[in-house]
């Protein structure tokens, strides 16, 4: 049986598996769950670190500790590399992602009854979309991770072409992987051949569901907490425009830990004291002291799946003031969402482009990833290839199953 351990570390979720007699089998990483949200809980009680559902748990049950998530967006980056002390201990983002994989390698070691010394891992096609630096940056940072977390070695596969492995040879014609994940997007042109699939292009921008949530979160919900609210000077009569950093943060998945710092939490307090709209920055300030900005990225992800699911959704922010909410319709959804379809379509052109073909020759696309399914995208993909069937099967696990499938011949 094969030593290699495919692992698909997500922006949102996870997920580990193996070649089995020519098919993906893939690890129950929870009891029961073959994908692991990829978020950690630092337990201030217990000293413990938690992981996936349990994090998740602590954090809605109002446990005392730091919760994060989107970590892997972080790859590339200058945080990186910062140290800072947690439980006691003094870490960084490396120490983090590193103990979130060695989770899914011993529960992969503990179900298979072995070994796993080798990891093929998902990539994205650009962790960055226009800084080669930040990009090779990102994959050293990755591979520290995987050797950090106790792999002897980890070669890496682009996300979409997993997906094309994973679709195998069904029907001829030219097809598309269109990959939008939590973080980044990423697309493949592909065929069938006698000998397997031929990748002809692949291309990537960082953009993807996190984007998309904090687009929706700055337009529709920031106000509630003083975003465009008016601030009077320190000295002399009037007022001037609260700074946006701050809500751009807190409408940001993995920029959210950094707001519960000390010299972020004085700033606030300087604007609650001389708001115009004090309860607004009431509200701002019980965020910050009671770690509630995550609470708002959920609410804000739970709308916007009901409102691209239903048609008009709903913003419940309870957890940071009774009958507080924000209602959330698909035109809303649409016009925070537009501006990021543009950047997808260029992207799909610029891979055609790359493949060396029109968009009439792609006979089908294959949308991965849970954010692949919002209606927005469906539509930009379909005006941009009208004569292509769309497929939504597999979108959960089809990068896994692709990477699975490859352990069986490792690179």
């Amino acid at each position: 049986m094969t030593q290699t351990l495919g692992i698909d570390f997500g922006t949102s979720n996870s997920a580990a598996g193996i070649s089995m007699n020519g098919r993906p089998f893939l690890i129950d990483v929870e009891a029961g769950e073959n994908t692991l949200p990829t978020a950690v809980f630092f337990d201030f009680d217990s000293g413990k670190t938690l992981f996936g559902r349990q994090a998740e748990r602590a954090l809605i049950n109002g446990d005392d500790g730091r919760y994060m998530r989107a970590l892997k967006s972080i790859l590339g980056t200058p945080l990186m590399h910062e140290s800072r002390m947690m439980m006691g201990e003094r870490i960084t983002f490396v120490d983090i992602i590193a103990r979130f994989l060695k989770r899914l390698k011993k529960r992969a070691e503990d179900l298979c009854y072995q070994d796993f010394d080798h990891a093929l891992s998902g990539r994205p096609v650009l962790f960055h979309s226009s800084d080669p630096e930040k990009n090779a940056q990102a994959l050293k940072d990755l591979t520290q991770c995987y050797l950090a977390a106790g792999f002897k070695s980890v070669d890496f596969m682009p996300e979409p072409e997993a997906a094309a492995l994973a679709a195998g040879q069904k029907g001829d014609g030219l097809k598309l992987i269109v990959d939008i994940g939590g973080g980044t997007s990423d697309f493949t042109v592909f065929q069938n051949t006698l000998q397997g699939i031929d990748i002809l292009a692949s291309h990537g921008l960082r953009l993807g569901g996190t984007n998309f949530d904090r687009s929706i979160s700055f337009d529709h919900v920031m106000h509630l907490f003083g975003k465009d609210s008016e601030i009077r000077k320190d000295f002399g009569a009037g007022t001037h425009a609260a700074p946006r950093a701050i809500f751009h943060d807190l409408a940001t998945w993995q920029m959210i830990p950094f707001l519960y710092a000390p010299e972020v939490k004085r700033k606030v307090a300087d604007l609650q004291r001389n708001a115009v709209d004090r309860p607004a920055y009431d509200r701002l300030m019980n965020v910050l002291d009671d770690h509630l900005g995550h609470d708002i990225a959920f609410a804000v992800e739970r709308g916007k799946i009901q409102a691209n699911m239903d048609g008009q959704g709903m913003i419940n922010l309870a957890t940071v003031e009774r009958d507080l909410n924000q209602p959330l319709s698909a035109e809303m959804l649409t016009t925070s969402l537009t501006p990021h379809m543009g950047s997808l379509t260029s992207a799909v052109q610029e891979t055609l482009t790359l493949a060396g073909c029109t968009p009439d020759q792609i006979d089908s696309v294959i949308f991965v990833g849970g954010s692949s399914l919002i209606k927005d995208i469906s539509s930009t993909v379909k005006t941009t290839l009208p004569q292509a069937t769309l497929h939504y099967n597999d979108a959960f696990t089809a990068i896994i199953d692709g990477l699975a499938l490859a352990t069986a011949n490792p690179r």
